[in-house]
């Protein structure tokens, strides 16, 4: 995060699972620790901002955001329960103070306030904690997406009403809030005009009780409004392409929607790649920002709304296609350039606040992240210091980019980790990366989830596997037909298709032992694991199941809702699409690993595995960790699983 005013930074940093706050000033950039957390308790810290006047940070600790529920988390199995609260950190004497049990904070542009969402509700307090917080103001439904207008005299705020949302504006106390163009659609992500009279904001459709069908696929309409808060008036600029390309994009940050210098920006998927456009406040003269076939991601914009910075997977080299670099675009024309380049990984940019000075996130194929002053397309590391003197830098491999054709003749991508020393007649590991929106680099992965399975790559290396860590169909970073496939999923899991192949393709390497190839991954990993020892026993020797999703059958209906005309037809598909309908033909040696109070995938799925198999008689091998999330929130968990996860592969596969 870049401060406001100046050139600092500030940053939170995962040691062995202490999360601290770092801070750097220009024009040294000396990496400073402020704040004193030393257990690995499983507390995150997320949302850090720094005030205008430079004198705090604001922070939350607690929580996980990577799932449905941001509530507390005790992944330590603490007898005392954790609190997810807001803390304000005093640069002058480093103390934190908290201002209360909530979420998502937002300084104030005076640097006197801070407001914060607290069960659904928005809060307020003063910024150094003299005076507790209380509701800024009460609105029935769930109050997000909240912005200051620029004289900080306003709050422009998403009322989401289930069906409906509603986008409102608080003055104070006493005057009541004011809703803009309510609608019987759901409006979202509202961004002040530079001169603090106008908002613009995203409107999208209701949720009626119409029922379509599951197997079909529909354009999910969008448009771009706006309005002017004096006259309450208002009007459409831009309407999406009612195509499927054009629905509503399924990207970070959604449509990004900003005002800009004189410019309105969003992006849109309508071309087949995730692009930043941008237009006038009437809604003319559309320009496409970032032409090309390559996403963009991790998107900022600068304090004088000029330029944007973003991450893209593109650049000289043709294997860029698998990694992350720095770019910057203005925000009225495309002359996108790049700031960063070469072989390492770069992604979250940020401008500081003076705009003199760009920074990044850097990795390397043998690095973890670390942050990064950007320098004529060349990176000063900061902090680098605090990387551990015994990290094993040099046992790392780098490894290389493939691709291979699955069955149907979608195109499979992945990267190649191999052993230093050839090693006749090896066993090898396929990985399977989560999300499924993900896309797995020629590096240490910028998510701190798949980090860990970076690291666990490199070490089954080390060990002597040969890995193949598969970019399958529904992932990011090869356009839009490639993340939205057709029969996918529930409706087919076409997506699994890419696993065999990847399979296979290493059943023909040289030097692989094609009767040891094992597989393992977590999340919709974990679900694609459990349909490859299922479905091709004979492929894949051995696996590990982490917290997948190991039945996709279709849930009841909505009440109030008719059964969709091809119910009968989902719900056959679903079957076939899941891994518990093949446990006659599953024999290959599994582990199963779930932490119980997963946020994502339900520990459910796992338990219902685990009965099937027990009701079989069939033997597998399973760990369960109490407390802990989706996210393994304490990082000696993360470890335990990679070491039990490597020591069951290790197993199964090596000759003793």
């Amino acid at each position: 995060m870049a401060s406001p005013n100046g050139s600092n930074i500030a940053w939170a940093a995962n040691e062995q699972g202490k999360r601290n706050i770092y801070l750097a000033e220009a024009p040294v950039y000396k990496a400073v620790k402020m704040t004193s957390y030393e257990e690995d308790d499983g507390q995150e810290l997320t949302s850090l901002s720094i005030s205008t006047d430079g004198n705090w940070i604001v922070c939350v600790r607690g929580g996980d955001h990577g799932g449905k529920d941001g509530g507390p988390v005790n992944a330590a199995s603490s007898p005392i329960a954790p609190k997810m609260q807001v803390f304000a950190l005093n640069l002058k004497d480093r103390n934190a103070i908290a201002l209360g049990e909530g979420d998502y904070p937002l300084i104030s542009p005076d640097s006197k306030t801070v407001v914060f969402s607290s069960g659904g509700q928005i809060k307020s307090a003063p910024i150094d904690g003299t005076v507790s917080a209380t509701a800024l103001f009460y609105a029935k439904g769930a109050n997000n997406s909240y912005k200051w207008s620029p004289d900080g005299k306003k709050l422009v705020f998403v009322c989401n009403r289930n069906d409906h949302a509603f986008i409102g504006i608080y003055v104070d106390q006493k005057t009541p809030i004011r809703w803009l163009l309510p609608s019987f659609s759901r409006d979202a992500a509202p961004a002040w005009s530079p001169d603090g009279t106008e908002i613009t904001f995203v409107r999208l459709s209701g949720i009626g009780l119409e029922t379509d069908s599951i197997l079909t696929r529909k354009n999910q309409p969008w448009a771009i409004w706006t309005v002017n808060i004096g006259t309450g008036k208002g009007k459409q600029i831009y309407k999406a392409p009612e195509t499927i390309r054009g629905s509503f994009p399924a990207m970070e940050g959604g449509a990004n929607l900003a005002w800009a210098d004189g410019r309105i920006v969003f992006t849109s998927y309508e071309d087949g790649w995730p692009h930043l456009y941008s237009m006038n406040p009437d809604g003319s003269k559309k320009v496409l920002l970032t032409p090309g076939n390559f996403i963009v991601e991790n998107i900022k914009l600068s304090n004088d709304k000029k330029t944007i910075v973003f991450a893209a997977n593109t650049g000289k080299n043709t294997d860029d296609l698998d990694r992350r670099h720095i770019y910057q675009v203005s925000v009225g024309k495309p002359d996108m350039k790049p700031l960063t380049a070469g072989t390492g990984i770069e992604a979250y940019p940020v401008i500081s606040g003076d705009g003199k000075s760009f920074f990044c996130l850097s990795a390397t194929a043998q690095r973890p992240l670390l942050p990064a002053l950007i320098q004529n397309l060349k990176l000063k590391l900061i902090g680098e210091a605090l990387m551990p003197t015994d990290f094993p830098v040099h046992s790392m491999v780098t490894p290389t980019h493939v691709s291979f054709k699955a069955a149907d003749g979608n195109m499979v991508y992945g990267q190649l980790f191999s052993p230093k020393k050839v090693i006749k007649n090896h066993p090898a590991i396929v990985y399977v990366h989560g999300g499924p929106q993900r896309q797995m680099l020629l590096g240490w992965n910028p998510m701190d989830y798949y980090s860990i399975d970076y690291a666990l790559n490199q070490y089954l290396v080390n060990m002597g596997f040969t890995v193949l860590s598969v970019n399958y169909r529904l992932g990011l970073g090869y356009g839009y037909d490639f993340h939205k496939p057709l029969h996918a999923g529930a409706q087919g899991a076409s997506e699994y298709q890419d696993i065999k192949a990847a399979g296979e393709w290493l059943a023909k390497q040289p030097n692989i032992d094609q009767g040891k190839i094992g597989i393992y991954g977590g999340s919709y990993g974990g679900y694609l694991t459990a349909l490859a020892l299922g479905k091709d026993a004979k492929l894949f020797a051995a696996g590990v199941d982490i917290h997948g999703v190991n039945s996709r059958f279709s849930s009841v209906a909505m009440e109030g809702k008719l059964p969709a005309p091809d119910t009968d037809l989902a719900a056959k598909i679903a079957r076939e699409s899941s891994p518990v309908t093949y446990l006659k033909t599953w024999t290959s040696p599994t582990l199963i690993i779930h932490a119980d109070d997963d946020r994502n995938v339900a520990f459910s799925q796992s338990v219902d595995l685990v009965k099937r198999f027990e009701d079989q008689k069939f033997e597998f091998e399973s760990l369960v960790i109490p407390d802990d999330t989706h996210h393994w929130m304490k990082f000696s968990n993360a470890v335990k699983v990679s070491e039990i996860t490597a020591d069951f592969l290790k197993r199964k596969l090596m000759k003793h």
